[in-house]
């Protein structure tokens, strides 16, 4: 039997070190919220392939379903002799979506794909150029999407130069001083000193921010931008590629705010954990782009569609939506639990659904991030049997994305681990 070790020796050996990999764990097999290695030992799975098997490792009914459409063909091209179950997906996606206006689909097969899309289509459909994203955003490792990212380390480091035209503005963050006030203010100043309003093709922004530490987007401040780029005819995109299908307790997390995204991409938890990703967006600016002028050689692979399709149904059955609500109730009160044990180390907590975070600090300061403490509790927790992720433009968030179906004593036992290890690397107020 080989082990671990030996693995990811080999690994170092095969792989550039560029994509590297949080844990030496090599997975054997999988099942709903936990997993096991090639050595035979369990972990608890808190991180579901950062949101993407938010119906569990190896859900049967998706399983069936790409068995189902492997005994048929695995591939054709969407593009040149399509398949009934792209059309399917397309119309479900489409009444899906938030909002009362014609929605229509496209199908590629990353989520930075998805966004690089949204950028052309916004493009063509305004004739402009101009983006503005957020600090703290991430959509993606193209180099377009490296450029709308605002976290440098890992993801933009040593990549440059990006594309031009692209704008940042601060995301309202109340935890450390950031308020509507302050981003709406940052995003009129660009349009006083660095590109006028009428050359702005979109602004993207994620409901909830992922990769820069799970900071909830105010409902007051999405719809201030909703109302500000219908003033100035520019797109609005909601990347919800990590909030989606469920996640934050809504179908799509722009549904919080009650506005409606001209476009809006979706990836990870799609399709069970088959590459595939989608934009949906109104139908008007949907079509803007001439034949042709989008597509992709894998984008809507019928395995992924009926994988998604599958994703679709067991949602609705399990009623996944509302669990997501419930699990991120049972996380936040332990967590909040383990906050008054750690006020000094624990910042803040935070969920929106099954979306959780919990911000390491030192001296209980929000302007003191803890990267060691949280980079230590993620190698101590894989040691004990416990997957977990961290994030964060200062690197001291750990973020929990359980599968929405994962049992209340899986999620008991992996937050008794979270305590233990805490004990083990802190010291309590």
């Amino acid at each position: 039997m080989s082990t671990n070790s030996e693995w990811q020796k080999r690994k170092e050996l095969a792989i550039a070190r560029g994509q590297g990999n949080a844990s030496p764990i090599y997975v054997k097999r999988a099942e709903n919220a936990e997993i096991w290695d090639v050595e035979g030992k369990r972990y608890i799975d808190f991180g579901a392939g950062i949101a993407v098997v938010n119906t569990g490792h190896s859900h049967p009914k998706i399983k069936a379903a790409v068995q189902a459409q492997l005994d048929n063909f695995s591939h054709t091209c969407v593009m040149v002799t399509p398949y009934d179950s792209a059309v399917v997906l397309a119309e479900k996606l489409n009444a899906l979506a938030p909002g009362n206006s014609p929605k229509k689909s496209i199908f590629v097969t990353t989520g930075a794909e998805a966004v690089e899309n949204c950028i052309k289509i916004a493009r063509a459909h305004t004739g402009r150029r101009g983006v503005i994203a957020f600090n703290g955003g991430f959509h993606g490792r193209t180099n377009m999407t490296m450029g709308l990212t605002g976290k440098v380390t890992p993801y933009k480091n040593l990549f440059g130069p990006f594309p031009g035209e692209i704008f940042h503005a601060p995301f309202p963050i109340d935890y450390h001083g950031v308020s509507i006030a302050d981003s709406l203010k940052a995003l009129n100043n660009l349009f006083n000193v660095d590109i006028a309003p009428r050359d702005v093709a979109a602004i993207i922004i994620e409901p909830v921010q992922g990769e820069g530490g799970f900071y909830i987007a105010p409902t007051e401040f999405m719809q201030a931008l909703r109302k500000l780029c219908d003033e100035h005819g520019i797109v609005l995109i909601c990347d919800e590629i990590q909030t989606g299908f469920g996640r934050t307790g809504k179908f799509f997390c722009s549904e919080y705010s009650g506005i409606e995204p001209d476009l809006m991409t979706s990836a990870k938890g799609i399709a069970g954990g088959f590459p595939l990703a989608a934009v949906v967006g109104k139908a008007e600016i949907m079509d803007a782009p001439l034949p042709g002028g989008l597509g992709g050689t894998y984008g809507g692979s019928p395995i992924g569609c009926a994988a998604a399709l599958a994703v679709l149904e067991v949602i609705e059955e399990e009623g996944l939506v509302q669990r997501a609500n419930r699990v991120g109730e049972l996380f936040s009160a332990r967590l909040n639990q383990l906050k008054q044990q750690f006020p000094q180390q624990i910042g803040e907590i935070r969920h929106r659904g099954a979306m959780i975070a919990m911000e390491l600090v030192l001296n209980g300061d929000p302007e003191q991030p803890n990267p060691d403490l949280t980079k230590a509790l993620v190698s101590t927790a894989a040691k004990k049997g416990l997957i977990l992720l961290s994030c964060g433009v200062r690197s001291n968030v750990i973020r929990f994305l359980p599968a929405l179906t994962i049992p209340e004593q899986i999620i008991s036992e992996g937050m008794d681990i979270v305590a233990d290890c805490l004990v083990e690397l802190a010291i309590p107020a």
